[in-house]
């Protein structure tokens, strides 16, 4: 998935995600100011997208429904947002990627039906995700950062070598 860079941050009892605000059309920039990253479910989920801009908006909408439907529980909203992306014949075109978050859990989801909670708390994606969660491990190892601000130092480190990525970040945490 190219075109943008998300990381997801649990560190020290708070969880944090950020993004870039780049949007591109192939080798153009066409907004620098996009929010790839938002609060859902009476602010109790993060959540961020890499991908087509109208296929994450249909992602998030059916995201915060299942988290209405199962009252909050973002392992079964997840687990059934993933059944029906890659079985639903319209969803299933969708080219996106999400990362989601709660206090207690964190998810990379996606279209193959894909729902991954990474070992260390630390979870990238878009073209500069590995960058960025390079940077962001290092950083908890090696720093007394909060989980904030170790987001928003590896979304810099990922703008100086991502060009699809820039360095006007949004960061949402709990």
């Amino acid at each position: 998935m190219e075109a943008t860079t998300v990381i997801c941050v649990r560190h020290k009892g708070k969880v944090s995600i950020g993004g870039d605000g780049q949007v591109t059309m192939h080798a153009t920039v066409i907004k620098h100011t996009a929010k790839k990253v938002r609060k859902l479910f009476k602010d109790r989920c993060l959540a961020g997208f890499a991908g087509a801009t109208a296929d994450a908006f249909t992602l998030f909408e059916r995201f915060e429904k299942k988290l209405e439907q199962y009252n909050g529980n973002i392992t079964r909203a997840s687990v059934e947002l993933a059944k029906d992306w890659r079985t639903d014949r319209s969803l299933r075109r969708l080219e996106a990627l999400l990362i989601v978050a709660d206090l207690e859990h964190t998810f990379v989801l996606s279209g193959t039906g894909d729902v991954v909670e990474p070992d260390d708390g630390v979870a990238a994606i878009g073209s500069g995700g590995a960058y960025a969660q390079a940077a962001a491990k290092a950083l908890i190892k090696y720093t007394d950062m909060a989980a904030s601000e170790i987001v928003r130092e590896s979304m810099l480190i990922a703008s100086e070598i991502c060009i699809y990525t820039n360095d006007r970040i949004i960061i949402e945490e709990l």
